[in-house]
C-alpha cells in the first residue's frame, strides 16, 4: 500500500488540477459572441448565397425564443477592444452587399422585433442603380427607422489581396486603400455614418491587406466560421456565413451556440514538424500547410477534432496544451479552411476555431473564383 497511494495522489491531483482549470475558465467573465452572416434573403436568388425567406424566419425565431441578446455589431466591437463582458449568447446579425432582399424581406423581420444589424455595402452597385440591390435611400431608410448599421465591402468587391498584371506592389497598395477610404466616404454621404468596419469580399484577405486595415484604424471582419471571443484578430474577426446547405436548421442551431476555443497563441508551419513557419495564410496548391494552436486549457487539446473544406476529418496530434493539425491530401486552389472542435462539456455546445488559408496555383498565380 505504501506503494501504491503515491501514485494514485499524483493521479488525483492532476485530475483536480485539471478540473479545477476547466471550472476556472468556465467561470472567467465572457468574451464571447456569434456574428451571423448573410446575402441573399430570398428563394429565387443563388443557392449557395441565399437563405429562404422561410428559413430566415426560422433562425430570427429560434434566437428569439432561446432569449439571445442581440447586439449592434459596433457595439460588440467596442466591447471587444476595451476587453468587457459579453452576455453569454450574444448575437450580431449582419448581411453582406446590401441586395434588394435585406431590404424587402430581413428588414421587415427585423424591424419587427427592434432588432439591430449591419449591412456591409459595396458602392460602387449603388452608386450605378444596378438591379438587385438596395438604393442608398432604403439604406437610409433602414438605418433611421430600423436601427442599422451601415458598413464598409469596398467600393467593387475585388479580391482586395491580388495584385493586378503588371501592378506594382505601391499601386496595388493605393489601389486597395482608395477602394476602403472612398466606399466609407461614400456611406457616410449618404447615411451619416462611419463606423469604421470592413467586411473582407469574399472573405479573403492577407498579411499585407491586414497591416492597411490596421494602419486605417479599421475592424475588418472575415468568413471564416467561428464565434469571436477574447483571442479574436480584430483585422480578421470571424463569422458564420448561412447560405444553401450551410442554412438548415440543425446546422443553425449547432454554429448559434457556439463559444470560441480557448486560445493562447496560433501558429503555421510547412511541417508538422514544426520546423519551418509560415508567415502567410497564402500557399501554392499541393501544399498541406500546418495549424498548431495551444490552448489555456490543457486538457481540452486531447478532446479536439478538425475538418479541412472537402475533405471531412482530418489528422489531429495532441501535445500538451497544443494541437497540430493539417489537411490529409495537398490543396487545391481557392479558399479552404480548418475548422476545429471540441465539447464544452455543455449539451449540444462546442468550441470552434477555424482558419482560413488562400490557395494558389504551383506559380503563385490566383485562379478565377467568385
Amino acid at each position: 500500500m505504501r506503494m501504491v497511494k503515491p501514485v494514485l495522489t499524483v493521479g488525483i491531483a492532476a485530475l483536480l488540477a485539471l478540473l479545477l482549470a476547466s471550472v476556472l475558465l468556465q467561470s472567467r467573465p465572457l468574451q464571447a459572441a456569434v456574428v451571423l452572416q448573410y446575402h441573399h434573403v430570398s428563394d429565387t436568388t443563388p443557392r449557395s448565397t441565399s437563405v429562404t425567406p422561410e428559413r430566415f424566419r426560422e433562425h430570427m425565431d429560434y434566437i428569439e425564443a432561446q432569449d439571445f441578446e442581440i447586439v449592434p455589431l459596433e457595439t460588440l466591437v467596442e466591447k471587444l477592444k476595451k476587453g468587457e463582458e459579453l452576455p453569454d449568447n450574444t448575437v450580431a446579425i449582419t448581411f453582406d452587399d446590401a441586395y434588394d432582399s435585406v431590404y424587402d424581406t430581413a428588414y421587415p423581420l427585423l424591424k419587427k422585433r427592434d432588432w439591430p444589424f449591419t449591412v456591409f455595402v459595396n458602392t460602387e452597385p449603388l452608386d450605378q442603380g444596378k438591379n438587385g440591390f438596395s438604393t442608398w435611400a432604403q439604406l437610409r431608410e433602414m438605418a433611421e427607422e430600423g436601427g442599422a448599421t451601415i458598413a464598409n465591402h469596398s467600393t467593387k468587391h475585388n479580391h482586395l489581396q491580388r495584385q493586378k498584371s503588371g501592378e506594382s506592389q505601391k499601386q496595388w497598395r493605393e489601389r486597395i486603400r482608395s477602394e476602403v477610404v472612398d466606399a466609407e466616404q461614400r456611406i457616410e454621404e449618404e447615411t451619416g455614418q462611419s463606423h469604421r468596419m470592413l467586411a473582407y469580399p469574399y472573405g479573403e484577405y492577407n498579411n499585407q491587406v491586414k497591416a492597411l486595415l490596421e494602419e486605417l484604424d479599421f475592424v475588418a471582419f472575415g468568413q471564416q466560421s467561428g464565434p469571436i471571443g477574447s483571442h479574436s484578430d480584430l483585422y480578421a474577426l470571424p463569422r458564420f456565413p448561412f447560405g444553401g446547405s450551410f442554412a438548415e436548421m440543425e446546422d443553425f442551431v449547432t454554429k448559434v451556440n457556439t463559444r470560441p476555443m480557448p486560445i493562447d497563441s496560433v501558429s503555421l508551419y510547412e511541417d508538422m514538424e514544426l520546423k519551418s513557419p509560415l508567415d502567410e495564410v497564402v500557399v501554392p496548391e499541393g501544399e498541406r500547410p500546418v495549424l498548431a494552436v495551444t490552448l489555456e486549457d490543457e486538457s481540452l487539446s486531447s478532446r479536439v477534432n478538425c475538418f479541412a473544406s472537402m475533405q471531412g476529418a482530418i489528422e489531429v496530434k495532441a501535445e500538451g496544451a497544443r494541437f497540430i493539425t493539417r489537411a490529409n491530401k495537398p490543396l487545391t486552389p481557392g479558399r479552404v479552411r480548418y475548422n476545429c472542435t471540441a465539447s464544452t462539456g455543455e449539451s449540444g455546445r462546442f468550441y470552434w476555431f477555424s482558419q482560413q488559408w488562400l490557395v494558389t496555383d504551383k506559380k503563385g498565380n490566383w485562379v478565377h473564383e467568385d
